[in-house]
């Protein structure tokens, strides 16, 4: 008789109500997989558009969530994971030992999790795409964000001369002050009043229409590295227009740090040496149980949350 667990599971695509907290059974694992009894998951802003169907849709009926930190059960250590392919809003989940990385014991479950996915989105688009080197400066877009809160932290770590942070209320971007950066402003057409040169290095989460802002806000040699994008509203970008600044447009895809041999990993242990030293905190905003994942949901949609919200599958 199989086992079976807690889950928040979608049968049908569409807005956070369908999302319900139901029993199913207990995922198995298959060759290089290992079986993780979670203890929290955590809530990224692309569960929102799988759940819609808007983006890469599962099979239904599916369990989304694509981090989880917990105990291992072969071994019982302190893990966290990424799963490509979801199940994280439950109480058992199953990981590809290659996208498994063990807690250190003095960094909480709760900080792990905020650092594994969104830390190294950030880390990838600063110093592995974005080169980012001591003494530039950098913008980051959607700061108060979950990959932008640490991003901030990280372009400060890493011995960046000045950093603008970009944030769409004053709330946020006090708190993206907090975080180090030494701008907070509201629009991308702001940053070169922060920094009138421009900026060496923009991270840059929205894409879409936003994308030629901000293109504009980089200096001469600068580079737009982008973690995310408007599928709805796309804006071209010609290439003399790259040419004619000197500037140039990347992108960062999770996808390809997991299918890199042990850049997950290396990443990860930058990441927790960082929050040891006291370098790099995760801003948890809530942690919200399996039965209110819809709500929490629906919060990040209406942009009330700033940093990571994490689930409680067994609250």
């Amino acid at each position: 008789m199989s086992r079976t667990m807690r889950a928040a599971v979608i049968h049908r695509f569409g807005g956070p109500e369908v999302l319900r907290a139901e029993s199913v059974p207990e995922p198995v694992a298959g060759e290089g997989e290992s079986v993780i009894d979670v203890r929290l998951a955590g809530l990224n802003y692309a569960d929102l558009e799988i759940r819609a169907g808007t983006y890469d849709p599962p099979p239904l009926p599916a369990v989304l969530g694509a981090d989880v930190v917990g105990r291992r059960r072969s071994d019982g250590r302190r893990v966290a994971a990424l799963l490509r392919h979801g199940g994280g809003y439950a109480q058992v989940a199953v990981a590809r030992d290659e996208h498994t990385v063990e807690v250190p014991e003095d960094v909480t479950d709760a900080q792990a999790l905020c650092l594994l996915e969104q830390g190294c989105t950030a880390h990838s688009a600063l110093a592995t795409v974005g080169r980012l080197r001591a003494g530039e400066s950098v913008a980051v877009s959607s700061a108060a964000g979950g990959v932008g809160h640490l991003a901030v932290q990280l372009a400060r770590a890493a011995g960046a001369s000045t950093v603008v942070g970009l944030a769409s209320t004053p709330a946020k971007r006090d708190f993206v002050r907090s975080l180090g950066a030494d701008h907070a402003v509201g629009l991308p057409e702001e940053v070169r009043e922060a920094v009138p040169g421009g900026v060496d290095l923009y991270v840059d989460s929205l894409g879409g229409p936003y994308l030629p802002a901000a293109l504009a806000a980089l200096a001469p040699f600068g580079r737009v590295v982008s973690v995310g994008w408007r599928a709805e509203a796309p804006a071209p970008v010609a290439l003399g227009d790259l040419i004619e600044r000197s500037v140039g447009l990347h992108g960062v895809w999770m996808r390809h740090v997991l299918l890199a041999p042990g850049l997950l990993a290396r990443t990860a242990d930058h990441l927790f040496a960082l929050a040891r030293k006291g370098l790099l905190t995760g801003h948890v905003d809530r942690v919200v149980p399996l039965a209110e994942v819809g709500r929490a949901h629906a919060a990040v949609a209406a942009r009330q949350t700033a940093g990571k919200v994490l689930v409680d599958v067994h609250g």
